[in-house]
């Protein structure tokens, strides 16, 4: 069996007049996170982290910013596109591993909605999806909550090589 192992990351500043969406599930905050989709940063780091895993790019080269089509774009809706790549190529996800950083809004009342809806767009079960949050006590831009960024790694497995 073959395997493959890639990183993401992501990072959107947060800004008054747009929803908080992270994981696919929205968040009830004062502030959003500015982006051309809806820029949920946790989405878009576990796409990155599946297309390193196969050199395929980055989110940026299947879905750009600067292509009209996708403004206001549903992540959870690209996340299911590049599952696609991934599958069509006879690959699979073995797990993933995301954190996401963030001083507020706290987001472990909404860590299992999130995991469960990623596993549900992914055709995964919840126990193959890690979603965890910390801060940054404060420090840098995420800690002075000017954004919000995660991290993802993801182990792809291909059964048939």
């Amino acid at each position: 069996m073959n395997i493959r192992i890639g990183n993401g990351y992501d990072i959107h500043r947060l800004v008054s007049d747009r929803p908080l969406i992270l994981g696919g599930v929205k968040i009830e905050h004062e502030l959003g996170l500015l982006g051309h989709s809806d820029a949920d940063v946790l989405t878009h780091a576990i796409m990155d982290a599946m297309l390193g895993a196969l050199s395929l790019g980055d989110i940026g080269h299947y879905f750009p910013p600067t292509d009209a089509k996708w403004a206001g774009a549903d992540s959870i809706e690209l996340l299911k596109q590049v599952n696609t790549l991934i599958i069509d190529r006879g690959w699979q996800i073995s797990n993933l591993d995301t954190v996401v950083v963030a001083e507020r809004p706290k987001l472990k009342p909404h860590i299992n909605s999130m995991r469960d809806r990623l596993a549900k767009a992914l055709q995964l079960s919840p126990e193959q999806v890690g979603v965890k949050a910390t801060t940054n006590e404060k420090l840098d831009a995420t800690g002075r909550e000017e954004g919000i960024c995660a991290y993802a790694v993801v182990l792809l497995t291909n059964p048939s090589s």
